[in-house]
């Protein structure tokens, strides 16, 4: 039976998070802008990486610790190669009930049949606008929607269901084209899913004049198509659920700035080199690579990662949100480096 380790807030540890890369090949403006993750920037060396053996014993450490849900992010995900292999690996381990995945969906086309075949449950496509012009800058590489819109095809024929995609919407950049999305997949199976642009890392010049509050886009989205508030799936589930009145599909509303929801928050995550991060916004993490390298054993492990979860005590969104304490946002993780 599992062990339920709680936090200094009585929050249980339920979800890891693992950032198999920190490369990608989009370069979008709020996560990884090109002027300065250009040709020359020098992202962690091989050596640096958690290898696919090292993630695989990390991720049963945490399911011993209760941990059900698994979730690969990056980076991009799909550019790590034999991605495949570590989705089998994972999936092999008794007690992961859920493994998803979180790409930009370029090479999910591709990739999609490979990744159900190896055992993963279901895919999270980050799509912010199916404009093309809007698209092409948002990606900073001047793709269009076209591949990612492939890709999620190809995640539905497979059964990586049910797809879910996320966008994020900022104030005069994407929020024109709210309703274009909502239409574009009311008729199908996949979960539309708008998030209120956040403040994650030092880069993208985050202001809260350019959140646009999901109170708002349900309004707007409802006025067109009624809406219904639907119950959540599980405790913890960090998406507010809709259904359109005619029943033709579901969007969802993620938050965080406007209603923080760090009191259910459950999550653990992985950066790419190893360490272990216990809220989006942090800025710092306990070095778990050098355990492994150095020699301990599981057990050693499993203690070190039970000594940082049940001291924990962040709540990053609530604080900023109430006013109750300030941060230095030049030391907060980037999103790459720990997914979203």
């Amino acid at each position: 039976m599992k062990q339920d380790f709680k936090d200094m807030l009585g929050r249980t540890m339920r979800d890891l998070r693992i950032s198999v890369t920190d490369r990608c090949n989009f370069r979008c403006p709020y996560c990884m802008p090109s002027e300065i993750y250009g040709e020359r920037y020098n992202f962690l060396p091989k050596p640096e990486i958690l290898t696919f053996e090292e993630i695989i014993r990390l991720t049963k450490v945490f399911v011993g610790m209760g941990v059900g849900k698994v979730r690969l992010t990056g980076g991009e995900p799909l550019i790590r190669k034999n991605i495949e292999e570590l989705v089998e690996g994972i999936s092999s381990i008794p007690g992961v009930e859920d493994l998803t995945l979180t790409t930009n969906g370029f090479l999910l086309a591709d990739k999609a049949e490979a990744l159900k075949k190896a055992g993963l449950h279901r895919i999270t496509v980050s799509l912010d606008s199916i404009d093309p012009a809007i698209f092409k800058r948002m990606n900073g590489r001047g793709y269009g929607p076209d591949k990612v819109l492939e890709g999620i095809r190809a995640a539905e024929t497979v059964g990586l269901t049910p797809v879910k995609v996320n966008a994020v919407v900022q104030k005069g950049v994407n929020d024109g084209g709210i309703l274009e999305l909502a239409r574009y997949f009311r008729d199908t199976s996949v979960i539309l899913r708008f998030i209120e642009y956040m403040d994650v890392g030092n880069l993208n010049k985050w202001n809260s004049d350019d959140v646009v509050l999901a109170s708002d886009i349900v309004n707007l989205i409802d006025q067109e198509m009624p809406l219904k508030p639907l119950t959540s799936n599980y405790g913890g589930e960090v998406a507010s659920r809709y259904g359109y009145k005619d029943g033709t599909g579901e969007i969802g509303m993620i938050s965080s700035i406007s209603q923080p929801f760090c009191g259910d928050c459950t999550r653990a995550r992985i950066s790419t080199d190893g360490k272990l991060i216990t809220c989006l916004f942090a800025t710092n993490g306990t070095d778990l690579r050098a355990l492994l390298r150095d020699g301990c054993t599981d057990q050693e492990v499993e203690k070190a990662i039970a000594n940082v979860w049940t001291k924990r005590t962040d709540r990053y969104s609530e604080e900023r949100a109430y006013g109750t304490k300030k941060f230095d946002s030049r030391k907060k993780i980037e999103m790459y480096q720990i997914g979203g």
